[in-house]
């Protein structure tokens, strides 16, 4: 009899983190979430599949407490299979009016949040020859008006992941990044945030939003294809079309649709 595989999903208590924790319980795997504590945490190991999911409280900023967590997890789980690093948020604000310490908090969740979990988890995914996946954006490979830190951010994640591959192949470890566009699942978040940071999901610009278990049903399909580069949905394909074909003209056409074009301003 096959062994249990064991998946690790940062962020996965609430939305598209939510949404892949259903997905692979439904697949038969085990389910660790890590993510900030809170009533959506709690409620993960209250239902049916309890006996399929451990929650841990986590601020990913605090490196302490990371190390703690995933060296508990590690010691728990007999293997660790997959890890997705799905933990982030969004921050909706043009560059004129977003404070310098606004990107350091950005950076700090977004990209250092990932790469200190995927450090405490390199020699276990090694061991396991298993998948680092990290959840990126269609920021993360084209501009993206009004979200200068985000993408910024989102930037140094693929880079980081991207260059990942190349060092772990060798270990028979796959390194992949799936790229959403819009996920509606905490539409109007931003809207009360001066300094426009709120969870994923919450732009009010969004353009053509898909479900989340949509989102997930596709991430974990292309998981399974180990698919180095997943698009997500219709907004991420036509963005990575058209911005390799004419950056020019997906400027001109993002600018349109989300924001205003700025050169008229």
């Amino acid at each position: 009899m096959n062994q249990q595989q064991t998946a690790v999903i940062t962020g996965g208590a609430g939305g598209l983190g939510k949404a892949l924790t259903a997905r692979l319980i439904d697949e038969g795997w085990f389910v660790v979430v890590i993510d900030l504590p809170g009533p959506q945490l709690d409620q993960l190991c209250s239902d049916k599949a309890a006996t399929m999911i451990t929650a841990h409280a986590c601020d990913l900023t605090d490196w302490q407490s990371v190390e703690q967590v995933c060296t508990q997890i590690i010691t728990e789980r007999p293997t660790i299979d997959l890890v997705i690093y799905n933990a982030g948020v969004t921050q909706l604000q043009p560059f004129g009016e977003t404070q310098p310490a606004t990107h350091r908090q950005i950076m700090d969740i977004n990209y250092f949040g990932a790469i200190i979990v995927a450090r405490h988890f390199l020699q276990a995914l090694r061991m396991s020859q298993g998948t680092h996946l990290a959840i990126s954006s269609v920021a993360g490979f084209a501009p993206l008006v009004n979200r200068t830190a985000y993408a910024a951010s989102k930037h140094a994640m693929e880079g980081f992941f991207n260059t990942l591959r190349a060092e772990e192949t060798p270990f028979g470890v796959h390194v992949l990044i799936a790229a959403p566009s819009f996920i509606a699942t905490n539409a109007g978040g931003i809207a009360d945030t001066p300094d426009g940071i709120a969870r994923p999901g919450s732009a009010t610009d969004a353009i053509d939003s898909m479900l989340a278990d949509e989102a997930a049903r596709i991430i974990v399909a292309g998981f399974h294809r180990k698919t180095r580069h997943i698009l997500v949905g219709r907004i991420a394909k036509l963005a990575w079309l058209i911005n390799r074909c004419s950056p020019t003209l997906y400027a001109y056409l993002m600018r349109r649709k989300i924001g205003q074009d700025q050169s008229k301003s």
